[in-house]
């Protein structure tokens, strides 16, 4: 079970994260990076995941310069809000306060950045504009195969769903050409296929991308 910490960034603000600490030693640390609706209750259950794999597990609350303490569901009015606070939120800040994070989880070790939704393509831009991390990981990364120009500086590792209407399939393969470095795989599934608290869920999909998602990060960080 994890709990909530304050975390400093370079500016001086403070904000709220999600810190998930492991039963041993750890192999290693990780940012995990928010979807769209905060560090929910999703979120915090996927950092405790992680932390029950033997990392140092630490998920930043990036909305938290423009709202703090949100956490939003997957129905209703839920998304519009988490648009909104999404676009009112400032990329350099985010990435400030993912390196914040970062500081945090090096406490264990070599340290990767995974993300979801907003928080894949996150870490679609740390990997490539922030220094200290040893992999990057990201979960059906919308606004990816938009920034296609940047150039990750470690290993990443991609997954995107094949009937993602927010990221089509053909922008993926074209994301995929530009970096055959880049290890992407495609499932055949909706956008958000790794939660179990959206109707999207596959539980299939998320089961392989988790496994091909830890065997990278034994491989990375450790």
């Amino acid at each position: 079970m994890g709990k909530w910490i304050e975390l400093t960034a370079a500016d001086g603000v403070t904000i709220a994260g999600w810190r998930a600490d492991p039963a041993g030693k750890p192999r290693g640390g990780l940012v995990v990076v928010q979807e769209i609706f905060g560090v929910n209750a999703h979120m915090r259950a996927v950092c405790d995941g992680f932390a029950a794999d033997g990392y140092l597990a630490v998920a930043p609350a990036l909305f938290d310069r423009v709202e703090r303490n949100v956490d939003l569901g997957y129905v209703g009015d839920d998304r519009t809000r988490g648009m909104d606070l999404r676009g009112r939120c400032n990329v350099d800040h985010a990435l400030a306060d993912i390196a914040a994070a970062r500081a945090v989880a090096g406490t264990a070790g070599r340290v990767g950045v995974i993300g979801y939704c907003w928080g894949g393509y996150l870490a679609w831009l740390a990997a490539a504009r922030l220094s200290g991390f040893s992999c990057a990981i990201a979960y059906y990364g919308g606004g990816m195969t938009n920034a296609a120009a940047e150039k990750p500086k470690v290993p990443v590792l991609a997954h995107f769903g094949e009937r993602d209407a927010h990221i089509p399939v053909e922008g993926v393969r074209s994301l995929a050409a530009a970096h055959p470095e880049m290890d992407v795989h495609i499932y055949a599934a909706d956008h958000g296929f790794n939660c179990d608290h959206r109707a999207s869920y596959d539980a299939a999909a998320a089961t392989l991308a988790r496994e091909r998602t830890v065997a990278f990060l034994r491989e990375h960080v450790g």
